[in-house]
């Protein structure tokens, strides 16, 4: 894998994003997050999974230096993937943690929404939420669903529409996270927890969990390709495209 670091633990694997400083997410990553989660999903000698990142970031979300510069249908695959990718998290059926080390917005946000538990780091600075509208995305109701299952509608809904980040107290207020710790106990806190998980019957942890999960990935992957069309448009406009654009210059600026 060109953008994860995998390390069995016996029954469980631990899973480092590995894409540069923020982990950004390109169509590279998302594709291999799928791959594993398919094989991960039918290999009986693998309990489950525990995400992570680097140090400071878990995922800095989709890397807008790349992805702004796919042709339509690039970007069209690209967010479809995405989306698949998220809905195929939530289906997964066995354990998934997510050991979130640092920065987690928007694409990142969505990943740690797509696992059963979250531990976040504690830090002044580090923030996770859905910040896409303030670089001229517009979410899918599908992302309301996800983000409404963990905060409430009320919140999901104002958030949103603010593109409103959050640091980690009030994330653990909300819901969105569920441990704060030291960063040097992240990834061993969400361990414990995913052995935790491990040691309940197995057939029962996995169907309990999507019985609790169906009428959620339902609402992700209902109307998939009329959703993926009218996302596809907003990112092709003219007042997305400029937005994106001035980000982009922004973002570039800070590299030189």
């Amino acid at each position: 894998m060109k953008t994860l670091n995998i390390s069995s633990k016996g029954n469980y694997l631990v899973v480092q994003l590995d894409r540069g400083k923020a982990n950004v997410l390109n169509q590279t990553m998302i594709d291999e997050l799928r791959q594993l989660i398919r094989e991960t999903e039918q290999d009986t000698t693998i309990g489950g999974i525990v995400l992570t990142g680097k140090p400071h970031f878990f995922s800095g979300g989709v890397d807008l230096l790349e992805v702004f510069y796919y042709d339509s249908e690039g970007i069209r695959n690209f967010w479809g993937s995405f989306l698949q990718l998220a809905a195929e998290m939530l289906a997964f059926s066995k354990p998934l943690v997510a050991a979130i080390t640092g920065h987690s917005p928007a694409g990142g946000c969505i990943l740690a929404c797509a696992c059963d538990y979250r531990v976040m780091a504690i830090g002044e600075k580090y923030q996770i939420g859905l910040n896409e509208m303030a670089v001229g995305i517009a979410p899918r109701e599908s992302i309301l669903h996800l983000y409404a299952f963990w905060i409430g509608k009320r919140k999901a809904y104002q958030y949103l529409l603010e593109g409103y980040l959050m640091k980690g107290p009030e994330a653990l207020e909300l819901g969105l996270v569920d441990e704060l710790v030291d960063l040097d106990q992240t990834l061993a806190q969400a361990e414990a927890k995913i052995q935790q998980y491990l040691k309940l019957p197995p057939v029962a942890f996995r169907q309990t969990k999507k019985a609790l999960k169906a009428s959620l990935v339902d609402q992700m992957t209902r109307n998939f390709e009329t959703d993926l069309e009218l996302l596809h448009t907003q990112l092709m406009s003219d007042e997305s495209r400029h937005i994106m654009g001035q980000v982009v210059q922004f973002l570039a600026s800070k590299k030189k």
